[in-house]
């Protein structure tokens, strides 16, 4: 059953992690797009949004470490 939650935890934070980073990407594209004077600014907002989202699937990582070797027994 640990086996399972961890699958779970991992599944679900690199799921978020790539939906999060694909909506960052767009919307930095787009506003690119619509002022390309900013081009600067948004590409370091976003490469800092990236970071951030980037974070998820290690904090799973380290939930599903812990299901499976302090919960599962």
């Amino acid at each position: 059953m640990s086996f399972l939650a961890a699958a779970i935890a991992i599944g679900l934070g690199a799921l978020g992690a790539g939906i999060g980073n694909g909506l960052i990407v767009g919307r930095t594209i787009e506003g690119i797009s619509r002022q390309p004077e900013l081009r600067g600014t948004l590409q370091t907002t976003m490469f800092i949004g990236i970071g951030l989202v980037e974070a998820l699937p290690v904090i799973s990582l380290v939930f599903a470490l812990l299901f499976v070797f302090v919960l599962g027994e």
